[in-house]
């Protein structure tokens, strides 16, 4: 509870208005404490038709933990370019940098009825098309596209079965991608999904999860 605590009091008080970040849920917890960091807001918000990822980093310390409280109506296309830029300033700062610092996303456990948080220190993101040529592209509304020597097309929930009957060349990898549109709240769920995905090492070895493209 003291780190709903302490994102409240500063959705509260913040430049003496008060703004809201609407968290995304998911049904796991991935991590559920993290001690000694610093907040990273980005708010949803209007300019006309417009729609802006507006960043607030004022707390944050470069050797502490970062945690990205994001509002989950944000399309990933508008978060994941702030979201790289953040993590480029915290790998630059060469003077303030601590090793076991981490970046985690929070989201809202909605089983647990807690906050969780998502790893993500060692992810780098691409903010283009794949070149690889083995993926696994994440659409809306939970559908996942393979490209491979084949294109297949199924539900989330059936990945774990398609990967452990996928024959592929030991030497290559398999790249996550998503899709722009999709929101930011779809991405936490997909992410904790993976995350919590059970199979067999024949599978897991092919995955790729240092680098991410979003196109």
């Amino acid at each position: 509870m003291k780190y709903f605590t302490l994102i409240l009091a500063f959705l509260l008080l913040s430049c003496g208005k008060k703004e809201d970040v609407l968290l995304p849920k998911s049904n796991v917890t991935i991590v559920k404490d993290v001690e000694d960091l610093s907040p990273i807001y980005i708010f949803f918000k209007t300019e006309g038709k417009d729609t802006i990822a507006d960043v607030n980093r004022k707390s944050s310390i470069i050797s502490t933990n970062w945690i990205f409280n994001i509002d989950k109506r944000l399309p990933l296309k508008l978060v994941i370019p702030e979201v790289m830029k953040l993590q480029e300033k915290k790998r630059a700062d060469s003077a303030h940098k601590n090793e076991n610092a981490k970046n985690y996303y929070s989201y809202a456990d909605s089983i647990g009825k807690n906050l969780a948080f998502l790893p993500f220190t060692k992810v780098y993101y691409k903010m283009e098309v794949a070149n690889n040529r083995s993926q696994l592209y994440f659409k809306k509304n939970g559908m996942i596209q393979y490209s491979g020597r084949k294109t297949y097309d199924f539900p989330k929930n059936d990945l774990p079965k398609f990967l452990d009957s996928l024959i592929i060349n030991p030497k290559a990898q398999i790249t996550f991608s998503f899709d722009k549109n999709i929101s930011y709240g779809e991405y936490i769920q997909y992410k904790t999904f993976l995350e919590k995905l059970e199979l067999k090492q024949k599978s897991l070895v092919f995955i790729n999860k240092e680098e991410e493209f979003v196109f």
